[in-house]
């Protein structure tokens, strides 16, 4: 009789160690995410951690939502796909008339993709179409995307080693980044900054430049906020040279900052918003929004995209929004924001290894550094991560010099499970700080 070879299960981890493409990230966290709940996710083995992360700030109506399930799920059951390019589809058309009542300025029609790189890329075709021009200016620093032309754009060494060369056309210029530059103060930043986009646009292009793509909040960058004033005075030149103004809002947007969009604490209106991660909590969508003029420049064969528009992910986005408005998530954004900020604050005066606290509503980058010279604490930034998720809180590590810990929890974490967090930081930095 044949012996019969006994079946070896793979856990989670061997099959993703296996099958699954991880080399491009440093370690993958050594956690098995099973289901989630509001700013709650659970592992494989039960145990709950408070979310500080939010998928990469996706979630922000919070895990599972009841509201954004009952909406997919109803459209799932009547249509999963129709190309919405080809034929009509009423969720697309629903939820693009509501971008266009929250969008700020004169903002009105929305081309649907599938993710936010595939929104960069659009727009920057779209504002080269409009303009009749071709070139493009970024911020150091900035971070757009991972396709060829998404990191063209993107004023981040490390995240385009080893993919050179890029696309031509694109200049840098400084990111108003305060805590590592030689200015004084915010205002001081805002100008020298915003001169220096006037420079560049004079000396480094050849003066056929269509648009300024720029992060409201910068994300990867290290959560670097912007000064109030910035964008009012890049706006004036952008308006002298005749060039557009793209607003890349995919993790700033949806309520992440304290508003709808970053860019509304700035009171400028961009010509193109770019869309993603947290408009569908969840699932996969993004989009760009232009006023018509703008929009109306794609001629037939000038733009598609074979899953853009889903009609699920369109249902789910504006149950999303809705949802939003209704228990006026921004709002609350804010409002925890400034209270984790305070405490941010008051730690910073008690650690040392707190460099710099910054943010717009729950989006917060705590820069770490091990000395008086600011120099970058990368290292313990990454043993702050592993410890707190050790005792069970998810965060983020980021920043160009791979230093900033970064908080982007869901908008509905409650009060207590913000105390529970910040409790949890502070004795993470206390422990990496010995």
């Amino acid at each position: 009789m044949a012996t019969l070879t006994p079946v070896v299960t793979k856990t989670t981890e061997e099959k993703y160690r296996d099958y699954v493409m991880t080399s491009f990230v440093k370690a993958i966290q050594p956690i098995v995410i099973e289901s989630g709940d509001g700013a709650v996710v659970y592992d494989d083995k039960g145990r709950a951690y408070i979310d500080c992360f939010a998928g990469i700030s996706v979630v922000n109506a919070g895990h599972s939502n009841p509201e954004v399930l009952a909406a997919a799920r109803e459209q799932m059951e009547k249509l999963v796909h129709c190309c919405s390019y080809v034929y009509h589809a009423k969720a697309v058309a629903d939820l693009a008339e509501k971008i266009a009542e929250i969008a700020p300025g004169r903002l009105q029609k929305t081309f649907f993709a599938n993710s936010g790189a595939e929104a960069i890329e659009g727009a920057l075709k779209l504002a080269r179409l409009y303009t009749g021009k071709k070139e493009v200016v970024s911020l150091e620093m900035s971070f757009h995307g991972r396709t060829y032309m998404t990191l063209s754009v993107t004023g981040n060494s490390g995240r385009k080693k080893r993919g050179g060369p890029y696309a031509s056309g694109v200049a840098f210029v400084p990111a108003p980044y305060l805590y590592r530059s030689a200015w004084k103060d915010d205002e001081q930043c805002a100008e020298e900054c915003a001169n220096a986009v006037e420079n560049v646009i004079r000396y480094h292009t050849s003066g056929d430049v269509a648009a300024f793509l720029a992060e409201p909040v910068m994300g990867e960058g290290g959560i670097i906020v912007p000064p109030k004033s910035y964008f009012k005075r890049v706006k004036e030149v952008l308006n002298r040279h005749g060039i557009l103004f793209i607003a890349d809002e995919v993790q700033s947007g949806f309520g992440r900052t304290g508003k709808m969009f970053a860019i509304e604490h700035y009171e400028v209106e961009p010509d193109i918003l770019c869309t993603a991660k947290g408009i569908a909590d969840g699932f996969p969508l993004g989009g760009f929004t232009a006023r018509p003029e703008i929009a109306d420049s794609f001629q037939p064969g000038d733009h598609l995209s074979t899953f853009g528009g889903n009609p699920v992910s369109c249902a789910a986005a504006l149950a999303n929004i809705q949802f939003m408005q209704k228990n006026n998530l921004p709002q609350q954004s804010l409002e925890k924001g400034e209270y984790a900020i305070g405490n941010l604050r008051q730690m910073q005066e008690r650690l040392p290894i707190i460099g710099d606290v910054r943010g717009l509503g729950l989006m917060i980058g705590i820069e770490l550094i091990e000395d008086a010279k600011k120099t970058p604490a990368a290292a313990k930034a990454e043993a702050v991560r592993s410890i707190c998720l050790r005792e069970g809180v998810l965060v983020g590590v980021g920043g160009v010099l791979g230093n900033v810990v970064r908080l982007q929890p869901p908008l509905v974490i409650a009060r207590a499970q913000l105390d529970q967090a910040l409790n949890v930081l502070e004795k993470a930095l206390k422990e990496v700080s010995v």
